[in-house]
């Protein structure tokens, strides 16, 4: 239900947030993205241009596109991306007639049986 290109760039901020992609690392070239995710290069070019509109990425002419250094923006990204992730399993457990005690107590009781595995 997602546009590829918000798919896309997802992804990419996932990685970011994982370490897999570090502040002013490189970006595949569009073309190299399109042919790495199948997506017509158009596509990976919105994407870059969403992500650099968040100031997540920035490009340098002649160089490429890489991930910035800001580590304000980063820390914004990661909050973002929490708040996202709690607003939809929220959502998810509402819809299904959860109480936000019932869902609550869930999630401390899976944390605290994932803290002992």
């Amino acid at each position: 239900s997602q546009p590829i290109y918000s798919q896309l760039a997802d992804r990419i901020k996932r990685q970011i947030l994982r370490g897999e992609l570090k502040p002013g690392e490189k970006l595949p070239s569009v073309r190299e993205m399109a042919v790495q995710t199948n997506v017509n290069p158009n596509t990976v070019q919105r994407t870059y241009r969403e992500l650099e509109g968040m100031n997540i990425v920035e490009t340098r002419r002649g160089q490429g596109t890489f991930v910035t250094e800001n580590a304000a923006i980063l820390n914004e990204l990661r909050e973002q991306m929490k708040v996202q992730e709690i607003s939809a399993f929220v959502k998810g457990m509402r819809e299904m007639g959860y109480t936000n005690e019932e869902i609550k107590q869930g999630l401390e009781d899976f944390l605290h049986i994932e803290g002992e595995v």
